[in-house]
């Protein structure tokens, strides 16, 4: 069997981008949460806040690390698997990344160096800073790397002269149609996975009585964080795809499902797609559905995917999937956020183990929900690389051969995870060893020995009690 060089060349992206794309999202929404920390210790004084903000600085950089080491593979790619697609864009994209580095990396590496080692030798004002240079230094990095990307959804402000595409409006490249939409989906979906990585290890701290009072604090910050931006998530997510459906109509088809251009499309909460026919199988959907929420009526005509040929149709059932994947995971983590809600008007949350424990759960749904929503993005886009300008085909490295694309895969795979076993053994070092550890010569430390982690004999100790906020 011949080895496919275009297949092998996006399954290795894929890989690589979706290995990586767990870690930025986290540091994103952490780093905000740091920098908030901060802020209130300078403002109270309370050693509380210190010890929070000092325990997820520790997390925040095992995982920023594994994200820059796992982040550089990527740009090789375009020049070993995609070289076509380089030299066409690389008036536009050669500055954007450049951009990247320059105005963010830079800054983040800077200020975390700062962040880790600085506390007691600089002034405690700018303690507190360089923690939000540190934030602000992970929204530039997203923001031009989503202006890259979204500028392959969707194109403006560039030509071709020969073969080579030029840029005629810088404006109108970076900030193309799809940027505002996309920013702020990712933007919000980095604060909740931040929040519910957050919520869940609280909750895995207060079911054994450990640290109770700090774990308190971090849980009902990010209860309220949650309940506000789950359901502000979802009013975003759909105004993104108005936004898709009016760039890209062939890929709501295929997240919907919807073969035919018609109206009256019901809302498919299951169906089994086959392209081949061009057809569903075994329908369970609601009535009118779909052409109420994308045009707001219920005969509203909404774009199947008869209105491209075959082969320009990206692969139906991963994107169907994939989109619901992604919305059912949404819909659960409103839930979730509403149940805290009541919980705490009750005056139960502290008193509820079930929910501490639905918490570790939900702190893995972001990121599924992440990826989710990247396989619906990036797969609905085929077959094109820049959006109705350059197909995969047409991208891929002219000399690159089968198994040169599955051997590189394959040693991807064994350094990632070695990356990510590495990475994790630190990360549950960490965790283990919470925020009792006290380093034998930290500065803050009342100790002159270092301090292991303690934890309950006994259930006695778990602090649960009726009637406790």
């Amino acid at each position: 069997m011949e080895l496919d060089p275009i297949f092998l060349s996006r399954l290795q992206f894929a890989f690589v981008v979706s290995f990586h794309a767990i870690f930025p999202v986290f540091t994103i929404g952490l780093a905000s949460f740091i920098a908030v920390l901060e802020g209130i210790y300078l403002k109270t004084q309370n050693p509380v806040w210190m010890k929070l903000s000092q325990f997820w600085t520790k997390v925040f950089a095992v995982v920023f690390g594994m994200g820059v080491v796992s982040g550089i593979v990527m740009a090789f790619q375009f020049g070993t698997n995609w070289s076509n697609f380089s030299y066409i864009s690389a008036n536009f994209l050669g500055p954007i990344l450049s951009y990247e580095v320059v105005t963010a990396f830079f800054l983040e590496a800077a200020f975390l160096g700062v962040l880790l080692f600085g506390r007691g030798k600089v002034p405690p004002g700018i303690y507190w800073m360089s923690a939000v240079l540190v934030a602000v230094g992970t929204f530039i990095s997203s923001f031009w790397i989503l202006s890259a990307n979204s500028w392959m959804h969707t194109p403006a402000g560039v030509e071709f002269r020969g073969e080579l595409l030029y840029v005629t409006s810088w404006l109108e490249a970076i900030f193309n149609a799809s940027l505002p939409y996309r920013f702020a989906h990712m933007g919000l979906a980095s604060f909740l996975t931040g929040g519910f990585v957050v919520a869940g290890v609280s909750a895995w701290y207060l079911l054994r009585g450990r640290e109770v009072e700090a774990n308190r604090k971090a849980l009902s910050m990010t209860l309220w964080l949650l309940l506000i931006l789950t359901p502000l998530q979802a009013y975003v997510g759909d105004l993104h795809g108005l936004n898709t459906l009016e760039h890209q109509p062939a890929k709501v088809a295929a997240m919907e499902g919807n073969w035919e251009t018609r109206g009256n499309v019901p809302l498919l909460l299951f169906a089994w797609p086959d392209q081949e026919n061009q057809t569903n199988h075994l329908e369970v959907g609601i009535p009118n559905l779909a052409s109420i929420i994308l045009k707001h009526s219920p005969d509203g005509v909404v774009p199947g995917l008869d209105m491209v040929p075959r082969e320009e149709q990206p692969p139906v059932w991963v994107v169907f999937w994939s989109f619901r994947v992604m919305v059912g995971l949404g819909l659960l983590m409103i839930a979730v956020a509403v149940t805290g809600l009541v919980l705490r008007l009750r005056g139960k949350l502290w008193s509820t183990p079930w929910y501490f424990r639905v918490l570790q759960v939900m702190s893995i749904t972001p990121f599924i929900a992440v990826l989710a929503g990247w396989f619906t993005t990036e797969i609905g886009r085929g077959p094109w690389l820049i959006y109705g300008i350059m197909t995969f085909a047409e991208g891929v490295t002219p000399s690159l051969q089968g198994w040169m694309a599955l051997t590189t895969l394959i040693g991807y795979i064994i350094v990632y995870a070695l990356v990510f076993s590495g990475g994790l053994y630190y990360l549950m070092r960490i965790l283990r060893d919470g925020m009792e550890y006290q380093p034998a010569h930290d500065e803050h430390s009342t100790q002159t020995t270092t301090l292991r982690a303690k934890r309950p004999f006994s259930a006695a100790d778990v602090p649960f009690e009726e009637g406790a906020r």
